[in-house]
């Protein structure tokens, strides 16, 4: 069981609470930015950022079902059930049913999804660079590490 911060358990801050200093607001406004750089760099304008992902999901840890996808991508049930029903009107990814149980349905790469795939991996790199704006390189790394670290300790708590 996770250990959650109440009111009575938060540290006192006296300071008027402000929105647009709050992580998850800022958070938010970080990914809209990166989705907007995502969909005027990326080389397939109908690709979107969590469909890249989900393709490379599929690439890293080959076919896969629906439940290990929403592992690996961290998208909810409805979400990539969507997702990969338009990779596969794409066939950018092809299902077949899990030998092992008939009703799961297995997610596959196609050759045309790995073709494009590899011809993404510059553009992401640059997605990557733009979305990274402004920041030296010491900042990179350390907004990584610190997203990580938020992400690690949330698994960790459940």
């Amino acid at each position: 069981m996770s250990k959650k911060t109440t009111p009575s358990s938060a540290p006192l801050d006296n300071t008027p609470y402000d929105v647009t200093e709050q992580v998850g607001h800022l958070l938010r406004k970080a990914y809209q930015r990166h989705t907007a750089i995502f969909q005027q760099q990326a080389c397939d304008p109908q690709l979107t950022s969590i469909q890249f992902v989900t393709l490379c999901a599929l690439r890293d840890h080959g076919p896969s079902s629906q439940a290990e996808l929403i592992k690996a991508t961290a998208v909810d049930q409805a979400t990539i059930r969507g997702i990969v029903e338009r990779l596969k009107a794409r066939e950018l990814v092809q299902l077949s049913p899990d030998p092992g149980d008939r009703r799961k349905v297995i997610v596959e790469l196609t050759e045309s999804g790995a073709a494009l795939l590899d011809a993404m991996i510059p553009c992401a790199r640059q997605i990557s660079e733009l979305s990274m704006g402004s920041l030296n390189a010491g900042e990179r790394v350390a907004i990584l590490y610190l997203l990580r670290k938020m992400i690690d300790s949330d698994e960790n708590a459940g």
